[in-house]
């Protein structure tokens, strides 16, 4: 074979790997590592054990919450259980969560659909937004309900931005002078 040929069937063939490597900051997303991570809710070990070891670190209750985790118990067809944070109430049966691993393997989804099922209204059983189907699951999920981060993130006042009634008495202090 020719030192040509070789050469460039050698640049092709690492294009070709170049053009399929996966950047090193890629990650295949596990739902409890993601939810930890956006929602500060400092939790390890499987969804399914997230419930339990929330009492006396966490407040829990069956409100939904930005930020707060929805904590899935576990079942046979979910033997890991599944946690998600909540990204918007939509109302105190439906909300938006942000979560990993649900509808495609290892993949991260934002703002999908979960709507509190139970006959109680207490969020003990859930159906949540399935991407292959384009709707709510087919199928109910037992969930224990919401594990709330220490802080509130709202009501948290951003040390750069001014209360508005402080701003407006600037605003008259200046226009004053």
């Amino acid at each position: 074979m020719h030192l040509g040929r070789f050469t460039a069937r050698f640049a092709l063939l690492v294009s070709c790997c170049l053009l399929t490597a996966q950047p090193a900051f890629a990650r295949f997303w596990q739902c409890a590592p993601y939810a930890r991570e956006i929602s500060g809710v400092e939790i390890y070990g499987n969804a399914h054990s997230w419930w339990e070891q929330a009492a006396g670190r966490y407040q829990r209750g069956t409100t939904p919450k930005v930020g707060a985790v929805l904590a899935m118990a576990s079942s046979r067809r979910m033997p890991m259980g599944h946690v998600a944070m909540v990204s918007k109430v939509v109302s105190d049966r439906e909300v938006l969560l942000t979560h990993a691993n649900w509808s495609r393997r290892g993949q991260i989804e934002r703002d999908v659909r979960a709507i509190d099922v139970s006959t109680a209204g207490d969020w003990s059983e859930v159906r949540v937004w399935y991407g292959p189907i384009g709707d709510l699951g087919r199928s109910s999920n037992p969930a224990h309900g919401f594990i709330y981060p220490d802080a509130d993130a709202s009501d948290i006042e951003h040390p750069l931005v001014m209360a508005p009634s402080t701003t407006v008495a600037v605003d008259r202090a200046v226009v004053a002078q």
